[in-house]
């Protein structure tokens, strides 16, 4: 009796040991053919270029007093352009689902529009989208050295705007699609000033087009 117990103790053991042993090469069997998929079509990640601007208003302001310890008086800038924006999808075999995009403007490092919803693209093999956002900023505050920052940019011609775009991405393949990526794209700008007094300083005339067919930095 001893005997027997001891053989279908073994026996389980043993079977337990191949329902393991298969689950664990049904697993990594998966995990081979997604790397072989991976490798063989090597994903590449969208090009932009920033093909021109248009700008309606890019005026820093400010008060011109001394402003108070208790209550500060910061410059203001208002912002008004639109942009174009091309994505290139570079890849044979692959597709490219743009779920949520947000464009917005950002100069010396400080956000000064609102951000501008993207509508939902998907990009086939080789294929090219083309966004065309306005932006706005009405009255933002800035930093209170942002009045001299942009007075030396004045001297040198123009200011250099960065028009970003975040989102998320899936990549297609056949009927599979991924999970989603975060993308994260940079477009510098570079806009003509004009403006006279120390507390008013922007663009030439009221609406100056910019052609600019610019790269854009991509990161995903």
């Amino acid at each position: 009796m001893t005997k027997d117990c001891g053989h279908h103790d073994e026996e389980r053991r043993q079977l337990l040991r191949r329902v393991f042993a298969a689950i664990l090469g049904f697993i990594l069997l998966i995990l081979l053919i997604i790397f072989l998929i991976w490798i063989i079509l090597r994903p590449t990640k969208p090009r932009f270029v920033l093909q021109d601007a248009t700008v309606y208003a890019f005026n820093l302001s400010s008060t011109g007093a001394t402003p108070s310890p208790t209550v500060p008086t910061p410059n203001t800038l208002t912002l008004t352009m639109q942009v174009t924006l091309s994505a290139f999808n570079p890849n044979n075999r692959i597709g490219v689902y743009y779920t949520k995009l947000d464009a917005y403007a950002s100069y010396r490092g400080q956000q000064v529009s609102l951000a501008t919803d993207l509508p939902p693209t998907y990009q086939g093999h080789r294929d090219t989208a083309v966004w065309s956002p306005f932006l706005y900023g009405t009255a933002v505050p800035v930093s209170p050295f942002m009045l001299e920052i942009l007075q030396q940019d004045k001297t040198s011609g123009g200011v250099l705007v960065n028009v970003k775009v975040n989102g998320r991405v899936k990549w297609k393949v056949g009927t599979w699609v991924s999970g989603r990526y975060h993308i994260n794209v940079n477009c510098p700008a570079y806009i003509r000033l004009a403006g006279d007094a120390d507390d008013a300083i922007g663009v030439a005339a009221p609406a100056v087009k910019f052609q600019l067919f610019q790269s854009c930095i991509v990161d995903v």
